[in-house]
């Protein structure tokens, strides 16, 4: 695992939806999702939007390395309702990610507890007697020469469950920096890992509502 080094990409962030409770961004790999404890962590998606909508409220978070849909809430109604949503696992997250090798059967259940790897912080490891249950059905959609595109829906939010769940399963997702052998690292430029659809209920209407966001790897 190399020493992570923070150097946000500096593009004005992607808004692909907002109204007057929710606010929805294309989050880029490279960037923290909320500000972390040293001083050149606190630029961020929350901080940068909140230079322009004063009162925002990060809902969830994806993983500085992963891109894609990211939630945020433009009340605290609207944030307290959502997060009870996130927490009751009320929501539908969907993920894309390229991986190394194909997966056989090219459909099924990861169900690995995890638990966090103090001897390797900020990793997690799988623990089957002492983990939190950590559950992830997926689905390849391309096969590749030497690597597969698969859609992942994660039930639980484990911290890097989608990386741990792959690597246990024997394929780890190109360019992550934590899990993979040097050769998938540097088999791309990013971590292919990609928030693309995400379902919740809409905090005033009580709807379903959907927001897509296409990969750009």
């Amino acid at each position: 695992m190399q020493k992570f080094i923070y150097k946000p990409p500096q593009a004005p962030l992607q808004i692909i939806y907002q109204d007057d409770a929710l606010l929805v961004i294309n989050k880029p790999s490279g960037l923290l999702s909320n500000p972390g404890r040293a001083p050149e962590t606190q630029d961020c998606a929350l901080t940068r939007l909140q230079k322009q909508f004063p009162q925002v409220f990060l809902v969830h978070r994806l993983d500085c390395e992963t891109s894609g849909i990211l939630l945020f809430a433009k009340t605290k109604a609207a944030e307290i309702h959502l997060k009870k949503q996130f927490e009751a696992r009320q929501t539908q997250k969907t993920y894309l990610a390229e991986v190394a090798g194909t997966p056989q059967p090219l459909s099924g259940i990861m169900d690995w507890p995890l638990i966090a790897d103090k001897t390797r912080v900020p990793l997690q490891k799988v623990a089957l007697d002492s983990g939190k249950k950590a559950l992830t059905h997926y689905r390849v959609l391309q096969i590749h020469p030497a690597s597969s595109l698969i859609e992942l829906k994660p039930v639980t939010g484990r911290t890097h469950q989608l990386r741990v769940h792959l690597l246990t399963l024997g394929h780890a997702i190109l360019g992550d920096n934590f899990y993979a052998p040097k050769s998938i690292k540097n088999a791309s430029d990013r971590l292919c890992l990609h928030a693309m659809h995400l379902q919740i209920t809409h905090p005033e209407t009580n709807q379903l509502i959907e927001f897509h966001c296409p990969a750009n790897f």
